[in-house]
C-alpha cells in the first residue's frame, strides 16, 4: 500500500521551559520543569503556581498590531508567543505567500465571546512579517486538542495537491485574569486546596508540512513523518450533562488505527495530553484498554505537560514537534502515538515515524 502520510520538514516552539524548538526538547527530554508563584493570588488570597516565561524574553507588539483597536491583554500575548515559533518553522521555507496557516486556539468558554477571531491570522502576519496566505488560513478553535484537528485539514490539503506545504501551529496561555478566575471557581487550578488541578502555561508550536512525494523542493530531509490521523467526540465531557463513557479518545484511536493511509504497527512510544487531572487519566486508561492490542508490551509514556505545564491550545502541535525531534534524534522508538482531549468534546490522535 503506498504511503500517503505527510513529511514534517520544520518545528518551531516556545514554551516556559525552551525558547525555540532544540532547547524545549532538550529539557524535555532531561526532565527540566518551570514552575512558579505568581504576582496573581486565587480567591483565597494564595499566589497561583504557573509555568510561564519571563516577559522580557517575548518580543514586543510591533506599531501596526499595537495600535490595533480591540486586541485583548490574551491576545496580545499569543501573538507574542506565536511569532518567533512561527519564524523557526518556516526558516528557509520556499513560497511563503501561498502557504496557508491552519491554527489551533483556544475553546470559548460557557456564555462567553470566542477568544480571537479570524483577524488574529491578519495580526500575526504583521506581529511576525511572515507573510503566509491569509486568505486561505483557518482558525481551530478546539483547545487542546484544535492542533491535530488542524494538521487533519493540512494533511487533507496536501493529499489533494492543492498546495505543496502547510503550516500548522498552535498557541495559547493561561495568563488572563478572567480565565484564571472562572478555572479557580470551579477548583481546576493544582494548589493547596487543589489537588486534582493542573499547572497553567502558556507556549506555541508551529509545523511546516510537506507532500512526501513533494519534499525535495525544499532541499532538505524531513525530520519525520506524520502517518495516520483519527478525530472523535465526547459527548460526556466536562461541560456536559450526559454521562462519561470515555467513547471519544476510543473513537479517535480506532479511527486512526483503521486508517487505509498506513500501516501503523504497534505503538512503542505515547505521548499523552495529560495535565495533572483526573479525568484525562480516565479517559486514556479507557481508551489504551480498548485498543490494547496496538500497543506494544513494552511502549514508553511521555507526558510533558509535567515539564511546562498545560499550554491550552499548543499541546498538540508541541508534542507532535518533540515526537519528530525525538524520531530524528533517535532517542525514541516509532511509531509514536500522539493523543490530546478538549475540555469539550474534541478529541484527536496521530502517529509518528521516521520516513
Amino acid at each position: 500500500m503506498p504511503d500517503k502520510g505527510v513529511a514534517i520538514l520544520g518545528v518551531g516552539m516556545i514554551t516556559a521551559v525552551g525558547i525555540g524548538a532544540k532547547q524545549t526538547a532538550a529539557s524535555v527530554r532531561a526532565g527540566i520543569t518551570r514552575f512558579s508563584e505568581t504576582t496573581i493570588h486565587d480567591r483565597r488570597f494564595e499566589p497561583f503556581v504557573m509555568s510561564i516565561l519571563p516577559d522580557e524574553v517575548l518580543p514586543s507588539l510591533e506599531p501596526e498590531v499595537d495600535k490595533i483597536v480591540g486586541i485583548t491583554a490574551r491576545q496580545s500575548r499569543m501573538l507574542r508567543l506565536a511569532a518567533p515559533a512561527l519564524q523557526e518553522a518556516l526558516e528557509d521555507a520556499p513560497d511563503i505567500e501561498n502557504i496557508p496557516l491552519y491554527l489551533g486556539v483556544p475553546e470559548p468558554l460557557p456564555s462567553r465571546l470566542k477568544p480571537v477571531d479570524d483577524l488574529f491570522l491578519e495580526h500575526l502576519s504583521a506581529q511576525s512579517g511572515v507573510h503566509f496566505n491569509v486568505a486561505e488560513s483557518k482558525l481551530f478553535p478546539q483547545g487542546r486538542s484544535a492542533g491535530l484537528f488542524a494538521i487533519e485539514d493540512a494533511m487533507q490539503r496536501l493529499a489533494s495537491g492543492t498546495n505543496q506545504f502547510t503550516i500548522v501551529g498552535g498557541v495559547d496561555t493561561y495568563l488572563d485574569l478572567y480565565l484564571l478566575s472562572s478555572l479557580d471557581m470551579e477548583n481546576r487550578i493544582l494548589g493547596t486546596n487543589t489537588m486534582d488541578g493542573f499547572i497553567p502555561g502558556e507556549g506555541a508550536g508551529f509545523l511546516l508540512l510537506g507532500s512526501l512525494d513533494k519534499i525535495g523542493v525544499l532541499g532538505k530531509e524531513p525530520i519525520a513523518k506524520i502517518q495516520a490521523i483519527g478525530t472523535g467526540y465526547e459527548k460526556g465531557h466536562r461541560y456536559s450533562k450526559e454521562v462519561y463513557h470515555g467513547d471519544g479518545l476510543t473513537e479517535a484511536f480506532q479511527a486512526m488505527f483503521s486508517s487505509n493511509d498506513s500501516y501503523i504497527g504497534k505503538i512503542r512510544t505515547v505521548y499523552a495530553g495529560l495535565n495533572g487531572e483526573n479525568l484525562g487519566a480516565k479517559e486514556w486508561g479507557v481508551a489504551y484498554m480498548r485498543n490494547k492490542d496496538h500497543f506494544d508490551e513494552n511502549f514508553c509514556f511521555e507526558h510533558p505537560v509535567d515539564c511546562f505545564g498545560d499550554p491550552g491550545a499548543a499541546l498538540g502541535t508541541l508534542m507532535t514537534g518533540l515526537s519528530a525531534i525525538g524520531i530524528a534524534k533517535k532517542v525514541i522508538d516509532t511509531p509514536c502515538l500522539v493523543w490530546c482531549s478538549s475540555d469539550y468534546g474534541a478529541r484527536a490522535a496521530l502517529t509518528v515515524d521516521m520516513v
